[in-house]
Order: structure tokens, then C-alpha cells, then sequence
């Protein structure tokens, strides 16, 4: 087998013009055929690769900015969101401050209406204890007084004659009749 030195030094060695005949050095023809094929590549395929990476470099330049617009958006959204929040929180807050601001004032018309009913019920307390003082000084009065004119009807009876006794009993029950109306 021949080196890969040796090949190369068979490029300077070329068959004369009269002889025709294959190669059969591998390593020699696929240099020579890829190099060919790659001129050929390179001298036309540079427009269509030209034309392919500028596509190509469009196409990203395009994607970048579409992104950046769409970054700018989002940004643009974002803040927007932001000032938003800020807002419903600051009226969140409001509503915090005024629910805790009634519930404070309903608390105190709470204590204040329980206040005044309990005066309420001491006052209607001490009307009916005064009522019912009253009711029982006028019972123990009419009491007093029954027992009175009972002692003195009795001391009446004793010492009067039957026509003096009459008068005195007309005179009371009179008396009697006159203070009975104005207790009523």
C-alpha cells in the first residue's frame, strides 16, 4: 500500500498524453474530485448560499423585532397592570378604612342606643316603684283612714243619741264621697 505522501508526489507524475487509463490511486482522484466539486460549488452555489443566509439573517431580523415589539407590549401591559394594582389597592385600602370606619360608628350607636334604653328602663323602674308607692301610701291612707272612722263611729255610737248620731254618719259619708272623688 502506498503512503499519503506518495499520492501527492503522483500528482507531478502525470501518464503522457497518448495513454489513456483509470486511476486507481483512491486517495489522489477523491482530492482531485472534491476540490473540483467544491470549485463548482463555491462558484455557483454562492449566490443561492448568498441568497439562503440573507433569508436566513431576514427571517431572525424579523423574529428579534417582532420579539422586541412584543417585549415593548408586554412591558407596556405589565405596567399598566401595575398602575391597576396600585389603584385597587389604594381603594381596597379606602374601603378598609371606611368598613373599619363604620364598624367603629355602628359600634357606637350600638352603646349609645343600649345606653339610652337601659335609661329608658330605669326610668320606666322608677315610675312603677313610684306607682306602686303611691298605690300603697293611698291604701295604707284609706286603711288609716277606715280604721279612723271606724274608731270614731265607734266612739260616736257610744256618746250620741240616735238624732246626733244620724247627722254625724250624713256629715261623714259626705266627707267621705268628696275625698273618694279626688283620689279618683
Amino acid at each position: 500500500m502506498k503512503t499519503i505522501t506518495d499520492s501527492f508526489v503522483s500528482f507531478g507524475h502525470w501518464p503522457s498524453a497518448g495513454s489513456f487509463g483509470f486511476n486507481t490511486d483512491i486517495l489522489a482522484t477523491n482530492l482531485i474530485n472534491l476540490s473540483v466539486v467544491l470549485g463548482v460549488l463555491i462558484f455557483f452555489g454562492k449566490g443561492v448560499l448568498s441568497d439562503l443566509l440573507d433569508n436566513r439573517k431576514q427571517r431572525i431580523l424579523n423574529t428579534i423585532r417582532n420579539s422586541e415589539e412584543l417585549r415593548n407590549g408586554t412591558i407596556k401591559r405589565l405596567e399598566e397592570a401595575r398602575a391597576r394594582l396600585q389603584k385597587v389597592e389604594i381603594e381596597a385600602d379606602q374601603f378598609r378604612m371606611n368598613g373599619y370606619s363604620e364598624i367603629e360608628r355602628e359600634k357606637w350607636n350600638l352603646i349609645n342606643s343600649t345606653y339610652k334604653t337601659l335609661d329608658q328602663l330605669e326610668n320606666y323602674k322608677n315610675e312603677t316603684i313610684h306607682f306602686e308607692q303611691q298605690r300603697a301610701i293611698n291604701k295604707v291612707r284609706q286603711q288609716v283612714f277606715q280604721q279612723a272612722l271606724e274608731g270614731a263611729l265607734g266612739t260616736l255610737n257610744s256618746c250620741l243619741t240616735n238624732e246626733l248620731h244620724l247627722r254625724t254618719i250624713s256629715a261623714n259619708i259626705g266627707m267621705f264621697g268628696a275625698m273618694k272623688e279626688i283620689t279618683d
